[in-house]
């Protein structure tokens, strides 16, 4: 009876349990062989360079060879004059860029999920600025806004506005660079929110509807709180983005006039251009140290707010 029992079912260790796993099996299902192209890619190119960049910062270095000097690449970054401004900086246009995002990626996502005509034409033009180069959108709108042969300031002086010199004035600068960069931004925070709002079930507006409820009730009540996945994706990917923004910011002031508009990426990126090549791989471990100190309460503070529809 025993051996016909194992002829029918295998020897006991060879079963496979439930879902078609051997018993004393957990973890995924798939061979580990399929995670290692995506583990190789990983390591060559974000954990080789990030362990490499950390040595750097500790030497004088030039393309041929190194010298190891400690810590005096890191004091001395941080004894530059104009840092404390570039910090200020660096956090006023993250915190200005991903809340105007946020505000005008969920009015342009409500109103491209409204029953209106052109929909899909409308969300495609939001969303193709952030298909251009950004060094051509800072071009272009460096051009817009001179003051006087600008555009920008041509159309205030139709209507008898006199407007200021935007990128020329330290105390309009890094604002006007912020709001270029959320021009060119908010067609991707469009994109996420338009995708949150769909994936509420419909049934939660049906209920308001029937309780009588106006259209500011269902943004209140159920649009609003119920697409906090995308307003947390939104507020993460524009924080990140806007402290480590560099390009525009460079290609409309360089950051001028004088020191006003500069942020930590410019400061680092003018030691490169000086040639201090350690002393600029020790601002940049600085500033990943600053984005992940800030990033991740913020990651965990935002978390703790899901809402499960």
């Amino acid at each position: 009876m025993t051996r016909q029992a194992e002829s029918r079912t295998g020897p006991g260790p060879a079963r496979a349990g439930r879902h078609g796993r051997r018993p004393g099996k957990t973890g995924s299902p798939y061979p580990y062989a399929l995670y290692l192209p995506a583990a190789v890619v990983y390591l060559l190119i974000f954990l080789v360079p990030t362990v490499m960049a950390f040595y750097f910062a500790l030497t004088r270095w030039t393309l041929f060879d190194s010298t190891f000097v400690g810590l005096d690449n890191f004091r001395d970054f941080l004894a530059e004059q104009n840092l404390r401004v570039g910090f200020q900086n660096t956090l006023f246009y993250a915190v200005v860029t991903s809340g105007l995002k946020v505000v005008l990626g969920l009015g342009l996502g409500v109103l491209l999920t409204s029953r209106m005509r052109l929909r899909g034409f409308l969300r495609a033009v939001v969303f193709f600025p952030v298909l251009v180069s950004t060094v051509a959108v800072g071009i272009t709108f460096s051009a817009l806004l001179r003051p006087d042969t600008g555009l920008v300031n041509k159309a205030l002086a139709v209507v008898g506005i006199s407007g200021p010199d935007w990128l020329g004035d330290a105390t309009t600068a890094l604002l006007s660079v912020a709001l270029v960069d959320v021009w060119k931004g908010v067609g991707l925070a469009t994109v996420i929110y338009i995708a949150g709002i769909l994936s509420i079930p419909q049934q939660y507006y049906h209920a308001v509807a029937v309780d009588g409820g106006t259209a500011w009730h269902r943004f209140r009540h159920v649009t609003l709180p119920l697409s906090w996945p995308a307003t947390y994706s939104v507020i993460i990917l524009s924080f990140i983005g806007g402290l480590r923004s560099f390009d525009l910011i460079w290609t409309m002031t360089r950051g001028g006039p004088g020191f006003t508009s500069d942020v930590i990426a410019s400061i680092i990126y003018k030691q490169y251009q000086a040639g201090f090549f350690g002393l600029s791989t020790a601002g940049n471990v600085l500033l990943f140290l600053v984005v992940t100190a800030l990033v991740v309460p913020l990651n965990y503070f935002l978390g703790k707010r899901q809402v499960a529809p």
